[in-house]
């Protein structure tokens, strides 16, 4: 007897513990995805198995439904490895240790993978259902969501007929998702020409930041190390003859960099260097004193290095290092405080040749994306620098006439007697790239509530599975 038995809905919790027996963690989906091929077959379904392991699932509308239009149920079958250091258990052999807790299924000292595993809980059990009325179903299970939307990226949409689709991968019962970010991966290259170095050397470091991520975090306008750096640096080349030999600061382009450094050599009268410094650092510490109260700025004389940048690279390293933008560009006009479109100088690296600036863009408008990116391209190109794009992915714009959202609003409140919150999401989620592939996408997002999810504390309501299931058949007994 299973750790779930007993539990309802009865099917939705069968399934889920079966594939909690299956290891499935981004990268190791074969086990997973033939055991979903599997389950197609045994009850004579269409099933597609693509090249990278994503798949698709067909069931015909039942009685009375079978000239409704196709609905797609959307959710990814990898899960988040992570455990407790005292925790004995190999993630790519072991069954999950399931457990019982008041209202909550948790694993025993690892990731439940309720994200995403509750999304094929559902999806199968209303594919194995003989009694749920609903209109065509396809289902779509991805791969390697956890890891960059890889299997999203790999869908064919000319497999599906559905132009609505239903993502199960929300967190929160009653929080429609309704829009995210799109975003892509900019890196700019700035030549470097070294000469020898020349007079006194200082270490500059900015410290003490939050940081944070570069999405969800990006509108509390916490300090950026690499801008405040460029701000000093620029502040000291109008007073001295300074020569950068080495600039650096931050290591992921989605995480707000918390620390950036400099190795700068003075040529000539070096007298208050340090004070120079740190009365910049203070007005920078004054302008985010309240969302961001830990910066510390030091310096510090150092041995000679052997080379530096020659004048003009230095020049133009501080100068593109200042006006380069960065932080919140625009706000929804849709959704009152949501960012649309950011951008973030995330890593800031010296190289043999260059000095590589890399940012993370996001908007959930593709044409203002594309602008953001054309417009740090032609600033940079003005220095001599060069770009490169990649990593490139569409966002979800909110679509103020989205039918399958307001349904979903009207039959939550006729169910429970309140309203559901609409909100979105200034970071990437599988339904951004899906509407790419597939046109005229009508889309939402929902889901049970889970907590400390990706860590060895996740876990998920069970009252609350069952209420957002049930909303999930009233939805789709609606469709007909």
């Amino acid at each position: 007897m299973g750790v779930l038995t007993g539990l309802k809905p009865e099917k939705v919790m069968r399934f889920f513990e079966e594939i909690s027996m299956i290891p499935r963690g981004s990268g190791n989906e074969k086990g997973i995805s033939d055991y979903l091929k599997d389950f197609a077959i045994e009850r004579g379904l269409q099933v597609v198995q693509d090249d990278v392991l994503n798949i698709i699932i067909r069931k015909s509308g039942t009685k009375g439904y079978e000239n409704s239009p196709a609905v797609i149920l959307q959710g990814h079958m990898d899960m988040v490895n992570e455990k407790n250091k005292d925790t004995v258990h190999d993630f790519m052999t072991d069954p999950l240790r399931l457990r019982l807790l008041d209202d909550y299924i948790y694993a025993s000292g690892t990731t439940l993978g309720a994200d995403n595993g509750i999304a094929v809980a559902y999806s199968l059990a209303i594919l194995d259902s003989d009694d749920i009325p609903h209109p065509p179903i396809e289902v779509l299970v991805t791969v390697e969501e956890e890891t960059g939307l890889l299997g999203a990226a790999k869908v064919d949409g000319s497999h599906f007929k559905g132009k609505t689709l239903i993502n199960l991968d929300s967190e929160e019962e009653g929080v429609f998702l309704v829009s995210c970010a799109g975003g892509a991966r900019q890196i700019i290259s700035l030549p470097v020409v070294r000469e020898a170095a020349v007079g006194s050397a200082f270490r500059i470091q900015v410290k003490g930041l939050k940081g944070g991520h570069s999405g969800m975090e990006i509108h509390k306008e916490r300090g950026n190390s690499n801008k405040i750096l460029g701000r000093i640096l620029h502040h000291l080349s109008k007073k001295y003859d300074i020569r950068i030999a080495e600039i650096s600061g931050g290591s992921k382009m989605n995480a707000i960099p918390r620390e950036s450094e400099a190795l700068v050599v003075v040529r000539g009268d070096a007298e208050g260097f340090n004070d120079e410094v740190l009365a910049v650092a203070g007005v920078s510490a004054s302008e985010i004193r309240t969302q961001d109260p830990g910066l510390t700025v030091a310096a510090e004389a150092v041995p000679l290095p052997a080379e530096t940048f020659d004048k003009e690279t230095t020049r133009k390293a501080e100068e593109l290092l200042l006006v380069l933008p960065d932080g919140v560009l625009n706000f929804s006009q849709d959704i009152p405080g949501l960012v649309e479109t950011s951008l973030n100088l995330g890593v800031l690296q010296t190289m043999e040749d260059s000095v590589k600036y890399e940012f993370a863009v996001r908007s959930s408008v593709e044409t203002r994306k594309k602008l953001t990116l054309e417009k740090v391209r032609t600033l940079s190109a003005s220095y001599g620098a060069d770009s490169e794009i990649s990593s490139s992915y569409p966002g979800w714009n909110y679509d103020k006439d989205s039918k399958i959202r307001q349904r979903f609003l009207d039959t939550y409140r006729r169910l429970y007697g309140r309203d559901a919150e609409v909100t979105a999401i200034h970071a990437g989620v599988e339904c951004g790239l899906l509407s790419e592939k597939i046109d005229g996408l009508d889309m939402i997002s929902l889901g049970p509530d889970m907590y400390d999810v990706h860590t060895p504390e996740e876990h998920i309501s069970i009252s609350s599975i069952a209420r957002t299931y049930d909303l999930l058949l009233e939805v789709l007994r609606e469709l007909k």
